[in-house]
């Protein structure tokens, strides 16, 4: 039998993303729910779902729905997340996973009192090319890693400005969108966790009400790596990617920062250069699929509420450090 969802969010990113990767790997959209009944129906009907909803407690209460696909604006996340798993739902939610670090740790709690699967959707640990890069790093192909860097910065396309620049109480901003998937990329690829951050932040014209639009900072990670990361709202013309240096080589990784399946990994060492082969998975599938095979209680997701909780307190930290001027601890409470 396919897995009912339902969609707490009628969203870009799961009509251009996630509802094809539910179909994709066993599941079933059965519902989407909006607070704006008329923007319900429409997306329903423009993505062939067949039930749509303004009440949140009539997409719960819905039998054939075993999980929820959570991508409202974020200081929303937490009390929708916990709703959903009191009803015995599962739980796939955006990052970050709520506002304030005792908010994620109030739902990763009730998701594991109520016995259901929780994760967060940070889709790029499912890259191939960072799993190439995660996997060549555990082997020692560059030695003991000393530093990354991460660049970021990209364009953001006018559909989805919105409250991502004028909206702080909805978790607006550079650092909250884009920064907490650098730290949890970074996570997954080294194997360390982040322990202290600097950073500096910018208006470049995008960002209102106070928001940042771009971010530069270096995160220390656990046994003293560094890394560099960049990312922005406001950079046109630029690609991204990620570096990771050690003492016996480097990775150097092109357009790899990305929703696609695409970009290279090069790996220089004393052997020379070579091109590391990688897949063209659709990252929000393999997503899925870990997490349709997590509801079975076969594995567990990509990235965990545990993870989400890492990512948004070094994302936290960050907009301390860029707000203080002063270097910040990274202590998610784990």
């Amino acid at each position: 039998m396919k897995i009912g969802w339902g969609l707490v969010g009628a969203s870009t990113i799961a009509r251009e993303w996630v509802i094809g990767a539910i179909r994709e790997t066993g599941g079933q959209v059965v519902s989407v729910m909006s607070s704006d009944e008329k923007r319900a129906q429409t997306y329903a009907r423009e993505n062939g779902i067949e039930q749509s909803t303004a009440d949140l407690n009539v997409l719960l209460a819905d039998p054939a729905i075993a999980a929820v696909y959570i991508s409202t604006t974020n200081e929303k996340h937490c009390e929708q997340a916990i709703a959903a798993a009191k009803a015995g739902k599962h739980v796939l939610c955006e990052k970050p996973l709520a506002m304030t670090l005792a908010d994620a740790h109030a739902m990763v709690e009730c998701a594991r009192e109520a016995g259901v699967v929780l994760a967060t959707n940070h889709h790029l640990r499912n890259a191939s090319s960072h799993i190439a890069m995660r996997d060549a790093i555990a082997a020692g192909k560059i030695g003991q890693p000393l530093a990354a860097r991460v660049f970021h910065a990209v364009y953001l396309p006018p559909h989805l400005q919105g409250w991502r620049l004028d909206k702080p109480s909805a978790g607006g901003g550079v650092i909250l969108d884009i920064t907490v998937h650098d730290a949890d990329t970074l996570r997954f690829v080294l194997g360390r966790n982040p322990v202290e951050v600097t950073a500096f932040s910018q208006s470049g014209g995008m960002g209102r009400q106070g928001l940042e639009d771009a971010v530069m900072g270096v995160m220390r990670f656990e046994e003293g790596i560094l890394a560099q990361f960049h990312d922005g709202f406001t950079a046109r013309f630029a690609e991204t990617g990620f570096e990771v240096h050690g003492t016996e080589g480097s990775l150097v990784a092109r357009n790899v920062m990305t929703q696609r399946p695409v970009g290279s990994v090069m790996l220089r060492n004393a052997d020379g250069e070579r091109e590391l082969k990688l897949g063209n998975r659709n990252l929000y599938e393999a997503g899925l699929e870990a997490f349709h095979a997590a509801i079975a209680g076969k594995g567990r997701p990509s990235a965990t509420g545990e993870d989400g909780i890492w990512s948004l307190a070094t994302g936290l930290a960050v907009v301390e450090a860029a707000r203080s001027g002063r270097n910040v601890n990274i202590e998610p409470g784990l």
